[in-house]
């Protein structure tokens, strides 16, 4: 988890905000999974293998993906690399982008970073999305690659100027780390108020931490709010930390320390250590 330098200290303690997460990473990002497609029954099975014995790309997209998934098959992950390399071979980009998934996972095959590279690099040229954030990832962190942060915004600018959400809020991110381009906080909020609206948790709890800040926006603590609760109705234990804390001091709600103490307990719930420090300080918790 990223952590930058500024942080709200509070009277009766020293009570954090977490600032912002960071770049998705390459083994969590959205398109982090093999695209996994619904199979039929067993006679279904039949007739895609032999379309995909006839060399159609499809067939042998589906197929590969029977076989991940062990439908209609008994699950075995390297038929599966079989029938989606058949159908990359052919240009087929989902199958691309699962084969660039297998080789970094080593699922099937021996991890293989370079070789993940190659296969989402085929698939990026043809606009797969998964494949455009894996491929920035890679610059980003010089995994298969040099590391080139210039080359990591380009993929990444990709993917957020065709609406994917992973891709808006990494070049949110970008901006505003001054990853591969200038520091501009404006920008950052721009991208990741694009994919906060599409339900991206990351992108509401990077807006919400930008609204308390005031970083790139005029600090407002009910907007904070209102992306935290977003982003805490999801799951993500910053942002439920963060919501109780709003509660606990009175910022863009109305101070309510059993609301505050609910969300520190959801986020315990999910092992938060930040939330275990905030409920065992005694003296918050006195009426």
């Amino acid at each position: 988890m990223y952590e930058c330098d500024v942080m709200k200290i509070f009277a009766i303690a020293l009570v954090m905000f977490m600032p912002f997460t960071t770049l998705a990473d390459i083994s969590l990002a959205s398109h982090d999974t093999v695209v996994k497609e619904p199979i039929g029954p067993k006679d279904a099975v039949k007739e895609m293998r032999k379309e995909a014995e006839q060399g159609d790309a499809g067939a042998q997209f589906q197929l590969g993906s029977c076989y991940t998934n062990g439908e209609g098959v008994e699950q075995d992950d390297k038929l599966a690399m079989r029938w989606w390399r058949k159908a990359a071979e052919q240009g087929h980009a989902r199958a691309g982008y699962n084969l660039g998934v297998c080789y970094r996972d080593g699922v099937g095959v021996l991890q293989d970073h370079k070789q993940a590279v190659q296969w989402w690099r085929m698939a990026a040229e043809q606009g797969h999305p998964g494949a455009l954030n894996s491929l920035g990832s890679c610059y980003a962190f010089g995994i298969g690659v040099e590391r080139d942060q210039k080359q990591a915004i380009q993929w990444y600018r990709k993917a957020a100027e065709i609406g994917d959400a992973c891709g808006e809020y990494n070049l949110g991110v970008c901006y505003r780390d001054g990853i591969g381009v200038a520091v501009d906080l404006k920008q950052a909020v721009k991208w990741y108020r694009k994919a906060a609206e599409q339900g991206y948790v990351n992108a509401q709890y990077n807006l919400g931490a930008s609204y308390v800040h005031g970083d790139g926006v005029v600090q407002d603590y009910e907007k904070a709010v209102q992306w935290y609760r977003k982003a805490a109705a999801q799951g993500d234990t910053d942002a439920q930390v963060d919501l109780g804390l709003c509660y606990l001091n009175g910022d863009g709600v109305a101070k309510d320390k059993a609301q505050a103490k609910q969300w520190f307990k959801k986020a315990l719930e999910k092992g938060s250590q930040r939330a275990a420090e905030m409920l065992m300080q005694q003296e918050l918790w006195k009426e």
